[in-house]
């Protein structure tokens, strides 16, 4: 049975460089999704939302597999920061609003999604019951890839929100978007390697 990565077939939206912005239009994706606000380092419901999404990512898998004979590899953590930017550049967590999502293929079927998310609910019932479906298409983007501690993306964002946008007449249309290719478990800060992406239209 096949394993499909989607990392590995959309390298332009999940391998972006370093060194500068790019450009990149984003699809209509489906996610499963929970929603908070707080410290991410501190706040238990955040803890709490994140178990919760991979067990129900994992549950989903595990149900694709054994129902409809398709595997694949279980996207990486996401994150939608709705507070204002400055929040984040002054590093604020306090007040950050966050909507904690992972992709999930677009072939699962509403019978799958539901057994998945009772799984969850055995697993983690402190979140479970906060667990949405969504769709999200977000277009146009400018996205760069950040290595580093996740406190030291603040200049980046400074940059990408006082410069970048303004010399390239773009503003932003939608929440600042983070999407985490490491695991903070196992890979020390300096090495963390986390996709800053900012929806965007012309000014």
């Amino acid at each position: 049975m096949e394993k499909v990565d989607f990392r590995a077939q959309q390298k332009d939206l999940y391998a972006p460089g370093s060194a500068t912005f790019s450009v990149v239009d984003v699809p209509g994706f489906e996610f499963f999704a929970v929603e908070g606000r707080g410290d991410p380092n501190s706040s238990a419901d955040y803890a709490d939302a994140v178990a919760a999404l991979y067990a129900v990512s994992y549950a989903a898998k595990f149900a694709s597999k054994r129902v409809l004979e398709r595997d694949y590899v279980v996207p990486p953590l996401e994150g939608l920061w709705t507070s204002p930017p400055a929040s984040f550049v002054d590093r604020r967590k306090s007040d950050w609003s966050w909507t904690m999502l992972i992709r999930q293929p677009g072939w699962l079927t509403e019978e799958v999604r539901a057994q998945a998310v009772e799984v969850a609910r055995s697993k983690q019932p402190a979140a479970a019951g906060a667990l949405r479906f969504v769709e999200l298409t977000e277009g146009t983007c400018v996205q760069i890839l950040h290595v580093g501690s996740y406190d030291d993306e603040a200049p980046t964002i400074a940059r990408l929100h006082d410069e970048f946008l303004p010399e390239n007449g773009l503003v932003e249309n939608g929440p600042h978007h983070e999407i985490y290719l490491s695991d903070p478990r196992k890979v020390e800060p300096r090495k963390l390697k986390t996709i800053l992406r900012q929806p965007v239209r012309a000014a």
